[in-house]
């Protein structure tokens, strides 16, 4: 379940990612699986060879990305990655706000 952001984020990012470029959305999220984590970043690229060449230099496998039928697949980070990844692309803003 995902809540935190404004139906405007969630547009914002499917533009950019429909526009081909690499786009971030985090939010927060509860799941069962991953009961440690709060948070998640989606990492989505409608340029799908673009997304994988991105997941690469992080450390990221091309089997890990979620596929949508209908568009929007994004890897989905969490924990330690994601706060790492997060720094490392300078998205402070991400960091603070979710208290990373």
């Amino acid at each position: 379940m995902a809540f935190g952001i404004k139906k405007s984020e969630l547009m914002e990012w499917k533009r950019k990612i429909d526009q081909g470029e690499i786009a971030f959305l985090t939010h927060y999220w509860l799941d069962e699986r991953f009961k440690e984590c709060k948070t998640v970043t989606k990492v989505g690229c409608s340029d799908v060879d673009k997304l994988i060449k991105w997941g690469e230099k992080y450390g990221l496998q091309k089997e890990w990305i979620d596929y949508r039928q209908k568009g929007y697949s994004h890897f989905d980070l969490l924990g330690e990655r994601q706060r790492l990844i997060l720094e490392e692309e300078g998205l402070l803003d991400h960091l603070s706000r979710f208290k990373l």
